[in-house]
Order: structure tokens, then sequence, then C-alpha cells
């Protein structure tokens, strides 16, 4: 039963990365059009940050799964990214809401 949950798990880190790179393209074109002030750009660069970040774990994640388990010191390096890129991705989920929320008590 537990190796059914690591193919899940697996399979929906290889979704989420593709989805990553689908939201980072669409943010590129939403590159093109200019914003109309500092606080569209700013969520902009939020949700750029918050593909990054997780498309980051994406690829530590799959890197960590096909290194040798000999490679003590590459796997060790690889979950302190996939750690940090999973906290990095959590704070900017964090920071948009808290974000339009200030936007708008500064527009009252």
């Amino acid at each position: 039963m537990p190796s059914v949950n690591f193919f899940c798990h697996d399979f929906f880190v290889a979704v989420s990365c593709l989805a990553c790179i689908i939201g980072l393209l669409l943010l590129w074109e939403n590159k093109q059009h200019k914003q109309k002030d500092d606080a569209d750009a700013t969520e902009v660069i939020l949700f750029r940050m918050t593909f990054c970040y997780w498309l980051v774990y994406c690829v530590a994640f799959g890197i960590e799964k096909l290194v040798l388990p000999h490679w003590e010191a590459i796997q060790m390096t690889l979950r302190i990214t996939t750690a940090l890129s999973y906290f990095l991705t959590f704070s900017c989920i964090v920071s948009l809401p808290l974000h339009k929320f200030a936007v708008r008590q500064v527009e009252e």
C-alpha cells in the first residue's frame, strides 16, 4: 500500500511541474501587456515567484528520486532545496491575499 501512495505523490509532482511551466508561460504572455499600477505588477510578481519556487521543488524532488542512494551529500542538498522551496512557495501563497487586503485598505 505505501508504494501506491509514493506513486500518487510522484504523479502529482510531475503534473504540477507541467502546470507550473504552463502557468509561467501564461504569465510571460501577461508580461507583454502593461499593468495598470504597482499593485497589479506586485501581484504578477508574486504569482511568478509562486510558480518558480514550486517548479524548483518539483525539479529537486525529481532529481532526488533519480540520484543513487549512496550519494548522501547530494541527497541532503536536494532535501534542503525541496524544504526551502516548499516554504517559499507557501509564503508566496500566503502573501497574495495579504497583498490584496493591503491594497483594498489603501483604496478605502
